[in-house]
């Protein structure tokens, strides 16, 4: 047994020596072309590289931030998670739902929202592990449910009037000169954490592990399940907290909103240099991947004569080049061995 952990060990750490160099030059690229995209930008539109353009991509992009560093854990581990936009979804209705009809106490109608975000993930996790099914079929049903859910609540929008809602989405904190919304300070703190869970707690070492070999990984005696578990309850934790943070921005609650969320995290996730394979890359990468998106939006906003329908298509093409060039680079670090 000691002979089959030692190996098991070493085939974990030689697959990412070969395939360390992957995400970090993906990563790399990312912000090389984020920095293109800026530059090209403020050489097109006067004012493009102000201090609260930049900062209004954060603002705006706070609840994808926040999603995405969820879906990294998740894609980390070798899985994926298609529920994210409707838990969203599903929690602006909830809240929409408690603060409006019942008049429940919106600090604690976020607690419920991010206890029911997090259990609904757990549950995702748990099946997916114990029933031994793909996470694609688990969360592709759990993404028709908690939509579902969202019209058994009300078919049409709920207007958000609490006092703390509408106060946190007019707040503008004071930031060098310009300003930025508590959700997107919260986003922020979020993927801090997530930084510091992924490379220096032995959670995040184990969820490295889990995707780079889940078989390896039990023979190293680490706990799959309850990591699985956990990394699941976390994306809808995610979630649920961006959700909260999308009913801060829009004030309301409605079944339509965030719809194909969560490929733009996805999309966020592979662009920021994490491997759809799992096992390697950055949780910083969600950061540089959401602000890639977000400055993609904002200059086909700023020529004002392309339709929105371009920001799918050129965040399509990134994606493509960007799944080919990691496979290219899997490859060769394969035939090196």
């Amino acid at each position: 047994m000691t002979g089959a952990v030692a190996g098991a060990a070493g085939n974990i750490a030689s697959g990412r020596r070969g395939l360390t160099s992957s995400p970090y030059f993906t990563s790399l690229v990312t912000v090389l072309l984020l920095v293109v995209l800026l530059a090209a930008g403020g050489a097109a539109y006067p004012g493009f590289l102000s201090l609260q353009v930049m900062f209004n991509l954060l603002i705006d992009n706070a609840f994808l931030l926040v999603i995405a560093v969820g879906m990294s854990f998740v894609i980390l581990s070798g899985g994926i998670d298609l529920s994210v936009g409707s838990v969203l979804a599903l929690t602006t209705m909830i809240s929409a739902w408690l603060l409006q009809t019942w008049h429940v106490p919106p600090l604690l109608v976020i607690a419920i929202s991010l206890v029911l975000g997090a259990g609904f993930g757990a549950a995702m996790g748990a099946i997916i592990h114990y029933f031994k099914l793909q996470p694609f079929i688990v969360t592709l049903a759990g993404m028709f449910l908690a939509r579902g859910l969202c019209y058994l609540i009300s078919i049409n929008s709920i207007t958000i009037e609490d006092p703390f809602f509408v106060a946190m989405s007019q707040t503008q904190v004071p930031v060098l000169g310009g300003f930025l919304s508590p959700g997107a300070l919260i986003a922020l703190a979020m993927l801090a954490v997530a930084i510091y869970v992924a490379h220096c707690t032995p959670f995040g070492r184990a969820v490295y592990a889990v995707g780079g070999n889940e078989q390896s990984a039990l023979m190293m005696g680490l706990r799959v399940a309850r990591t699985k578990v956990l990394i699941y309850a976390f994306s809808g934790f995610c979630a649920a907290l961006a959700g909260v943070l999308f009913s801060f921005y829009m004030l309301s609650g409605y079944g339509l909103h965030a719809q194909g969320t969560e490929l733009d995290a996805i999309a966020a996730v592979v662009i920021g240099g994490t491997l759809l394979t799992g096992g390697y890359g950055y949780v910083a990468g969600a950061l540089s991947g959401v602000l890639v998106l977000g400055t993609i939006q904002t200059l086909i906003a700023f020529d004002g004569t392309l339709s929105s329908w371009w920001t799918k298509i050129v965040i399509g093409g990134l994606l493509f080049v960007f799944c080919v060039v990691q496979r290219l680079m899997a490859m060769g670090a394969t035939a090196k061995k």
